[in-house]
Parts: C-alpha cells; structure tokens; sequence
C-alpha cells in the first residue's frame, strides 16, 4: 500500500468479520480532468459546486467498480431538472476514469445539490454496469434510485444518494465518505458482505449476527467510526493514517497481494475517431448530409477529454460506403 496522496487504491478486510472496505484518493487523475475541462475554450471551468459533485462522484464510481470486479464500463450518472443537467463517470476494469458534466445555468458558489439537480424532484441517479463482450440480445444492467429519501425528502450528499442505492438496489449496508477539492478527490466506502460468503472473511471465524439490513452489530460499530472521518482528513491524510485513525481497536488485514491493490486509477478517455464514424453513420446519411449543407464539416469535440474529430464531405461520404461498419458503442461522445 502506498502513503502517497498523488494515486492510490487501498483495499482492506476486517478479520473474521464481514466487512470490507476500500479507500481511494487521487490527486493526478482529478487535477487532468479539471486541467482539460479548464483548457477548453468553448466551456471554461465547472462552477466550484459542479466541480466538488463531479469529485466526489469520480472517487465514488473508482470504489464502486473496485467493489464488484465488474469485466466492463461502470457507469454513475445524475441527473435532473435545475442548471446541473446531467454529471457523468465512467470506469473501465482497468480504472480508467473520464468524467463530464453539463451545466445550463448559473451555479452559485453556495448552490446545494438539490438546487443544482433536484428542485422539482425530478432528480435521479443510476449505476449502469455495460459488460465489455455483451451476449447477442444481452443489455447493459441499469439501475435507477431519486434524489430523494422514502419521505420525499431532498438528499444534500453524494454519500447519502449511493448508501440509499445500495440499500435499495443491492440490499446491502453501505457506509460511504466523500469528498473533493481543486487538487484532490478521495473516497472511503465500507460494506457488510453476505454472511453467506464466510469464506472471504478471512481470519479466524466468529458468530455474527443475522444477514439482514441494520441488523449486524460489529458492521454498525465499524459504520459510526467511518462516518466520523471529515472530509479534510480524506484530502490531506495518506491511507495509512486515516485507517490508523479510525480502526486503531479493530483487527484490519491490508490487502496489498489482491489484484485491486496492483491496479491505480488513472484518466483515460475511449473516444475516437472511429467511435465518432460510428456516431454518425447512426445519425444516417441524410441528416449527415444536412450537417455538410450548412458547415464545411461535421465537427465533433468529446465531452470528456476535449478532443476534436472533423469529418468533411468527402470523409462523410466514406463512412456511408463502408461495407463492414463499426458496431454501435456504448461510448459518450458529444
């Protein structure tokens, strides 16, 4: 496990408990995400607000995707009715990250987030798991919470949308800590697996309490000591001495052999200017067509990383004759 704040993805175990955990904090990966929104001309930077969610939600989709091992893109998006209309991450297997938002409105610098996304209560946030070799028929799994509790009541934290997801979608206790700045996203999720699978406990095995939501005493102790952990320690403490501070009673085992520990995360875009082609061709040739009528070529600039694919008359006519077309990607390219 490494003690630097720059990249670092720190999976752990309490022993002969059933709890696990990962910590995440990456300095490099977030700064080249904001540096390339910044750098775009067209845009300019996200307001302060849209920048802490879309940090919080880059070091969230990192944790969520090393916790289930999924062979393909991870997805969190939200979305919903105020000046944030949509923030999207994506993960692939490997931890490559991109990240985008698209704000229409102004955001102030003390905007909540409901005021962001959910002022009429049409906010929603979804986990869209897309397997990388889909089976013919074969659909990304997709699941859907709102922005709000069973109350109707408007969450204010990215933390408190995702443990009501997992409650929700996976049945299962969740505790997530979250936070971002202008040089740093870090996240620390703690989660109860199924008593069921006692053979990844680890350590010697105890008596635990029923496999139920609430119901697990040592996980509900272990839930109160991460939820004290501030947002300032997860910024500026290294790994090993946030887990010091928290569990420093508790029996923690490092996973630093386990594949998740050999993986860091790291920015990448999978736009290109193939995937544009495809983008176009489903477009059809007409309206491709009624592009090229009023401009000289159909520009294209990736949403995520920035860069700029341009396809002229002759080039958009190529793509039309292909025999053999690139297959549709699940890919986001605006």
């Amino acid at each position: 496990m490494t003690n630097s704040l720059t990249q670092s993805l720190c999976p752990f175990i309490f022993e002969g408990l059933p709890v696990r955990g990962f910590l995440v904090q990456m300095s490099d990966t977030w700064t080249e995400i904001l540096s390339r929104r910044r750098s775009n001309p067209d845009t300019g930077e996200y307001p302060k607000p849209v920048r802490d969610l879309l940090g919080e939600m880059t070091a969230a989709a990192i944790l969520l995707q090393a916790n289930i091992k999924f062979d393909g893109a991870l997805i969190l998006q939200i979305w919903g009715d105020g000046p944030l209309k949509v923030a999207i991450v994506e993960v692939q297997p490997d931890l490559r990250v991109r990240a985008t938002a698209k704000v229409i409105g102004e955001v102030l610098q003390d905007t909540t987030l409901s005021q962001m996304i959910n002022q009429r209560h049409g906010g929603r946030c979804s986990i869209t798991y897309d397997p990388q070799s889909r089976r013919p028929g074969q659909q990304p799994y997709q699941g859907v919470v709102p922005l709000e509790d069973d109350n109707a009541v408007s969450f204010e934290s990215l933390s408190d949308i995702l443990e009501h997801y997992m409650r929700r979608s996976e049945q299962l206790d969740t505790t997530i800590v979250l936070a971002a700045n202008d040089v740093n996203c870090a996240g620390l999720l703690i989660q109860r697996m199924p008593i069921k699978g006692q053979d990844n406990l680890g350590g010697a095995q105890i008596e635990v309490e029923a496999d139920a939501l609430d119901q697990n005493e040592d996980y509900n102790r272990i839930s109160v000591l991460t939820a004290s952990l501030s947002a300032n320690e997860l910024l500026t403490l290294n790994a090993d001495q946030i887990l010091r501070r928290l569990y420093w009673e508790e029996k923690l085992a490092h996973l630093s052999e386990s594949a998740d520990a050999t993986l860091t995360p790291h920015f990448g875009c999978t736009c290109s200017r193939a995937r544009v082609g495809t983008m176009i061709q489903n477009l059809g040739i007409e309206e491709a067509e009624s592009i090229l009528q009023e401009r000289d070529d159909i520009d294209v600039s990736c949403d995520f990383c920035g860069a700029n694919y341009k396809f002229d008359a002759v080039d958009t006519a190529q793509l039309f004759k292909t025999e053999d077309p690139q297959p549709p990607t699940t890919g986001s390219v605006h």
